[in-house]
């Protein structure tokens, strides 16, 4: 199904509850305040949209991406790897990454997940105020494998039985790094992990549902890679419920699948999705290589009207430079 947007773009809904390909904006170009006005509206409507073939560089990238706000980073090196001269861009390329954890950092951790789905997550959930968008666009794709799945997390809520979604609009979770996966003590790649965390963490409590600011929904807020468990309940409880509510994020009928070609362009509502990283690139050669910018936010707020707290670490700001 189109939808006609009166902007001049062409809007295609791509799954059921989420996702939608944008077609007739170049994104290198200045665009007017109409067509910007329309993929915002394109977006908050799907959660997340599709460009193809887009022919953007960094400038044009980070150009792009102040048009839908202030940007944001982790400062210094905590904010990852970047393309030189172009702090506000993180490079998504496991190979980078070695330099800071070793051959790809992910690849080790992934066998350590608590559950199953437990690599779900929305970008810097650990911070008091999430970004509340990213830009991401592909470079280099292998010729098969490495998709990206968003899922809706307002329609996770919707999905919730009547009584499950009132308890869940008055629990709090407490988010931090590294929550989803089991770090031991006898090993010694995991002791410098830990290390590190406790030293220099992020944590923060944010309500389990959120009302988005724009729209007014509620989206089931706890993705399983940051949340430890729900504040105020016994542990046993605590792990029963994130198990319902991890599970039930990550059902297919939620979510979207992206198969990448070089200049794809994918925008998400950080508020209001989490996403899925692939995990086929362990078993090949093949280099994969994305950029990505990220959309200040605010603090999650409640039905009840509770806003998140941070409790280790600083709420992310307005990137201007160095």
């Amino acid at each position: 199904m189109t939808e006609a947007t009166g902007a001049g773009i062409d809007v295609r809904q791509l799954a059921g509850h989420i996702g939608a390909v944008i077609d007739g904006v170049d994104l290198a170009e200045a665009l007017p305040d109409p067509t910007i006005d329309a993929v915002r509206a394109a977006l908050l409507r799907h959660k997340v949209v599709f460009l193809r073939g887009q022919r953007l560089g960094h400038p044009e990238h980070i150009a792009f991406g102040r048009r839908l706000g202030e940007l944001t980073r982790r400062p210094g090196r905590k904010h990852g790897v970047h393309p030189d001269g172009y702090p506000e861009v993180l490079t998504v390329d496991p190979d980078v990454e070695d330099t800071r954890h070793g051959r790809r950092f992910e690849e080790r951790l992934r066998p350590k997940a608590l559950e199953p789905y437990s690599g779900w997550h929305v970008d810097l959930a650990a911070a008091v105020n999430p970004p509340a968008i990213s830009v991401l666009r592909a470079e280099t794709v292998p010729p098969y494998g490495g998709d990206t799945q968003w899922t809706n997390l307002a329609a996770a809520y919707q999905g919730l039985s009547e009584p499950l979604r009132v308890l869940a609009d008055g629990l709090r979770a407490e988010h931090t790094l590294y929550a989803a996966n089991r770090l031991l003590l006898s090993d010694k790649e995991d002791v410098e992990v830990l290390r590190r965390l406790t030293e220099d963490t992020l944590l923060s409590v944010h309500p389990v549902v959120r009302v988005h600011p724009e729209t007014g929904e509620r989206a089931l807020f706890a993705p399983p890679a940051s949340v430890t468990h729900l504040r105020g309940l016994l542990p046993w409880e605590s792990r029963h419920l994130l198990e319902l509510f991890h599970g039930h994020i990550g059902r297919p009928e939620y979510s979207v699948r992206w198969q990448w070609a070089p200049g794809d362009v994918a925008i998400w509502d950080n508020r209001a999705v989490a996403h899925l990283q692939p995990a086929d690139l362990d078993s090949t050669d093949h280099r994969r290589t994305l950029y990505r910018v990220t959309v200040l936010g605010d603090r999650p707020v409640g039905p009840d009207g509770f806003t998140s707290e941070a409790v280790h670490g600083e709420p992310l700001t307005a990137y201007r430079g160095s």
